[in-house]
């Protein structure tokens, strides 16, 4: 990816797409390092890893009256844990994605009179910050049961993870219901596809994220799958995955 100048960057909250109420959005990440500094240390400091860390800071216009403004889900998500998803550029499939599973810590509004008001927020990590790819774009509803583009994010070594994370962000029709899941296949025409990560059905706006358990997998291809029932259903959803 070359240099670009920040046009749409996307920020997902548990159950919300902020990026319309968003002009400022700030990923961090840190590793603690520890003083192990000895006799033996040929007169340098020596230091090691110690606890990683992730921040999240956004900020941008007020807005409120339905679960998918900035102020009602932040005020759901203040003091609870879910997943997040930041896209530098775009979020279509394949776009590069950053998700993490945080805390909202802190939430502010307000300003001087004349000013557009605005909102600021913080999520600080609870899971390991990933880099990955988006599996399914925001701006498609979906209506039936089905399975998304196959994304090439190469084998899973022992002792690593693929992480997941799914914001449903609209839902219509009568009882409707998506339970979704991420399978994986040795090829990109998913022949003999294997679940290995799986979220709980959902009905309303909200947000999942898996993971697996640290067991080596040998397929090098994944996709979101998902299953919808209900009358006359209709989702709008989002997914990020990758590799850590």
């Amino acid at each position: 990816m070359p240099k670009f100048v920040l046009l749409d960057t996307r920020l997902f909250a548990p159950g919300a797409d902020l990026s319309g109420a968003s002009n400022k959005v700030e990923l961090s990440s840190e590793i603690e390092d520890k003083d192990v500094t000895n006799y033996r240390s040929q007169g340098w400091k020596e230091v090691i890893g110690g606890l990683g860390s992730a921040e999240i800071a956004g900020e941008g216009q007020w807005e409120a009256g339905d679960p998918s403004k900035v102020d009602d889900a932040s005020w759901s998500e203040l003091g609870g844990t879910g997943p997040y998803t930041v896209c530098p550029t775009d979020s279509v499939v394949g776009a590069l994605a950053y998700l993490v599973y945080g805390l909202r810590t802190d939430y502010k509004v307000g300003d001087a009179v004349g000013e557009v008001a605005p909102w600021s927020g913080t999520v600080k990590s609870s899971w390991p910050l990933v880099r990955g790819q988006i599996a399914h774009p925001p701006g498609i509803a979906r209506a039936a049961t089905g399975a998304g583009t196959a994304l090439n994010l190469g084998t899973v070594p022992a002792g690593k993870r693929l992480y997941a994370a799914l914001h449903v962000l609209s839902a219509a029709g009568t009882t409707p219901s998506i339970t979704a899941r991420i399978e994986s296949d040795d090829s990109v025409g998913f022949g003999t596809p294997v679940t290995r990560a799986a979220f709980a059905a959902a009905t309303a706006p909200g947000g999942q994220i898996a993971r697996t358990d640290g067991l080596a997998i040998t397929d090098t291809h994944y996709r979101v799958a998902w299953d919808i029932t209900g009358t006359t259903p209709s989702f709008m959803f989002a997914v990020s995955l990758g590799i850590r």
